[in-house]
């Protein structure tokens, strides 16, 4: 992303998280993109105050449209992803399925960071800011 987008972007970002009531969530359940066959990512699902979530990323996707940014167009799904098949290589797509009863604590949400990450044989991930939902 260009320089001069940045300032502009991490106000707005700033907006829409404060605009976010206090957030409690925890992860629950499991999934992969891809076929069972051809997997592509492990995922854990994200439980709790996920419509408040998705209001988040709403606005963060409008904050991004506003500096003409691309923004993706799949529907919203929280998740954390654990990690990545590699193409090519055995993979066990069945995996997922084991994480289908899983429910795990609650946390609270405490700070939302803008990061910007430097992709590369040396991948960094920096933090540029950061905001408490609800404060």
């Amino acid at each position: 992303m260009p320089p001069g987008v940045v300032p502009p972007l991490t106000e707005r970002v700033g907006e829409a998280v404060e605009a976010t009531p206090p957030l409690i969530l925890r992860l629950a359940g499991g999934g992969r993109f891809g076929s069972v066959r051809r997997p592509q990512v492990l995922w854990a699902g994200v439980a709790g105050d996920v419509a408040a979530l998705g209001a988040l990323a709403a606005r963060l996707q409008a904050a991004a449209r506003s500096l003409r940014l691309p923004v993706e167009d799949r529907p919203f799904r929280p998740h954390l992803t654990l990690g990545r098949w590699r193409p090519g290589r055995p993979a066990d797509g069945a995996l997922a399925d084991r994480l289908a009863g899983y429910a795990g604590p609650t946390w609270p949400v405490e700070e939302v960071a803008l990061m910007r990450s430097t992709l590369g044989p040396a991948p960094r991930h920096d933090r540029l800011a950061g905001w408490a939902p609800g404060r």
